[in-house]
């Protein structure tokens, strides 16, 4: 079997299509591992995710910031957004059964010395509190969706305690797993920054470059942050390389030591705004 890490979709049909098609993908030999973000923002979100899902046990999908805006959406826990290109998927006929099956995506997934999260992981945490973090907020979306929906967006708290309690303690832990570019050392984030990377002498750092992050024991697999495109340092690999932004759709083997292979962007481009 071979593992595959996917970046960032966001409704790029096309490109995946295409990229499945490079990869000689085969469902009874290979696995596809998802960084999320499967909608919005591309052209046909309701043909990728319909793909995504079809693959059943050949997949594993974590979500992303843009998933999760989705299903507040459902839920009527938040308004469109004017960028938003999710109408065709909300008035789908199968909108129900796709969307049932992306509530119960995980945030983050281990397996063989990998961890797949969307966004990144604070200093503080090790794999092992990652998953048992994530796993706090899948149950929150099973056991109320609506609640915990009502009370996600919000920058606060920005940094981590294990005292964090209650929607705080969940909505930090998924505005990291889903949001995260920066932080300091200490763990405070900064969810406001989505382009380059601040200078020095700024104590803000791509979370994967802090020497003390204790999430070092595994290679972290990630996407959202398409201004960096594709990285393989520091134990880590970032997938998003923009292809919504009018760059690529990017794939790694992840159990071979080949180059990653890409399809450019085919056309459509997320206007600005």
């Amino acid at each position: 079997m071979t593992r595959y890490a996917i970046g960032d979709v966001q409704g790029c049909y096309e490109e995946l299509r295409a990229l499945l098609a490079l990869l000689r993908f085969s469902p009874d030999r290979d696995r596809l591992w998802f960084v999320g973000d499967l909608v919005n923002r591309g052209p046909r979100s309701l043909e990728a995710l319909r793909l995504v899902r079809s693959l059943d046990d050949n997949s594993v999908v974590v979500l992303g910031n843009h998933d999760l805006h989705l299903l507040a959406l459902v839920h009527g826990s938040h308004r469109r957004r004017k960028t938003d290109t999710l109408d065709e998927l909300l008035a789908a006929r199968d909108r129900e059964r796709l969307l049932e099956w992306l509530l119960t995506r995980p945030l983050a997934h281990s397996e063989a010395g990998d961890l797949l999260v969307h966004a990144g992981v604070v200093p503080q945490w090790t794999a092992a509190m990652t998953l048992e973090l994530a796993r706090e907020v899948e149950a929150a979306l099973q056991r109320d969706p609506r609640a915990l929906f009502e009370h996600m967006y919000g920058n606060e708290p920005d940094r981590w305690s294990p005292e964090l309690q209650g929607m705080e303690r969940l909505r930090f832990v998924i505005n990291v797993l889903t949001r995260l570019r920066v932080c300091t050392a200490d763990g405070r984030v900064d969810l406001a920054l989505k382009g380059e990377p601040p200078p020095p002498p700024s104590p803000l750092k791509p979370w994967f470059t802090i020497d003390t992050r204790l999430s070092r024991a595994v290679r972290v697999i990630f996407g959202h942050w398409s201004a960096l495109g594709f990285v393989q340092s520091h134990g880590v690999v970032g997938l998003d390389s923009g292809c919504v932004w009018g760059g690529a759709l990017t794939a790694l083997d992840l159990d071979c030591a080949r180059p990653p292979v890409s399809v450019p962007c085919r056309g459509y481009q997320e206007p600005d705004g």
